[in-house]
Order: structure tokens, then C-alpha cells, then sequence
């Protein structure tokens, strides 16, 4: 997990926002191999958007778990949507690295 500013977090909310989420979240709650789908995919592209269509009152606890387990940065809830930062492990793979930078 890294923190972010507020510039930042607007930064990946901006960028986050012409994005469908990735990976839902259903009545099964948030098993381990919903944990392993969310590394693959963060792995992959970075930023990514995960959407509760159950347990709507327990959101937060639930991303905060996620966040965990993940090693990602929980960026913002937006309704039933939350966002996942996971900076990559090459420079190269680095898509929002200069935004971040400027922000």
C-alpha cells in the first residue's frame, strides 16, 4: 500500500472513471479466489474498478479487506464501486507513474 495525496487520489479517480469494473462481488462475499482474480487483474492493468452488487452495507470493511490482502491502495468508494491502485513492478509497465508524479 502506498499513500496518496488528494491530488493523487483525484488523478486516479479521473482516470478511473471511463472504466467498467473488473471484478464483481456477489453473494459469496469476497472469497480467495475472487482475492486471486483481483491480484491477476491489478497485476495487469494497475488500476482497476470492483463492484459489490452484495453486502452493500458491509463495503467498506470489505475493501478495506481486499485492500489487505492485495497489497493494493483502496483509492475511493463511489457507490457500489470501489477503486484499486496497485503500482506495477517494472517501470515499464508503469501506465499512471508520470500523472502520479505531477499530481
Amino acid at each position: 500500500m502506498i499513500e496518496l495525496t488528494s491530488k493523487q487520489r483525484k488523478f486516479l479517480e479521473k482516470s478511473a472513471q471511463p472504466m467498467s469494473p473488473l471484478v464483481l462481488i456477489g453473494g459469496a462475499g469476497v472469497t480467495e479466489e475472487q482475492i486471486k482474480q483481483i491480484q491477476a487483474v491489478i497485476k495487469i492493468h494497475e488500476l482497476i474498478k470492483v463492484k459489490f452488487n452484495e453486502f452493500k452495507d458491509e463495503k467498506k470493511e470489505l475493501a478495506r479487506a481486499i485492500e489487505e490482502k492485495t497489497d493494493s491502495t483502496l483509492v475511493r468508494i463511489i457507490g457500489n464501486v470501489a477503486i484499486f491502485y496497485k503500482e506495477a513492478e517494472k517501470m515499464a509497465d508503469r501506465k499512471f507513474a508520470k500523472g502520479l508524479l505531477k499530481a
